[in-house]
C-alpha cells in the first residue's frame, strides 16, 4: 500500500558529507510526519530527525548542528543532509512515515559507513 525507498547511502570518510533521500509512494494521508531513524549492529533503532508537513523539525542531540532534514511535499520526498560525519554515525538509516495516531511505515534502509 505504501512504499518508502531510500537512496544516497555509501562509504564516506570522517568529516565528509552525504545526502539521503526517501521517496514515498502509495496511498497515505497528507497529514504526516517523515523522518530518519538509524540502527547500528547490536544497538536499538533510534530517531535521528523528523519533520512535519508544515516544516516543524526534531533532531537527536547527537546530530544537532551537523544534520539537516527537509522535505518536498510535492514530491513526497524527505532528505537528510549529513555533514561532519563521524564513525559513530555508521548505521543503517531507515526512512519513516507516520500518520499521527494511525499508521507508520518503514523503508528497507540504506547503509551509511563512516570510516577512514
Amino acid at each position: 500500500q505504501v512504499q518508502l525507498v531510500e537512496s544516497g547511502g555509501g562509504l564516506v570518510q570522517p568529516g565528509g558529507s552525504l545526502r539521503l533521500s526517501c521517496a514515498a509512494s502509495g496511498r497515505f494521508f497528507s497529514s504526516n510526519v517523515m523522518g530518519w531513524y538509524r540502527q547500528a549492529p547490536g544497538k536499538q533503532r533510534e530517531l535521528v530527525a523528523s519533520i512535519s508537513r508544515a516544516g516543524n523539525t526534531n533532531y537527536d542531540d547527537s546530530v544537532k548542528g551537523r544534520f539537516s532534514i527537509s522535505r518536498d511535499n510535492a514530491k513526497n520526498t524527505v532528505y537528510l543532509q549529513m555533514n561532519s560525519l563521524k564513525p559513530e554515525d555508521t548505521a543503517v538509516y531507515y526512512c519513516n512515515l507516520v500518520v499521527p495516531g494511525t499508521r507508520e511505515y518503514w523503508g528497507k534502509g540504506t547503509l551509511v559507513t563512516v570510516s577512514s
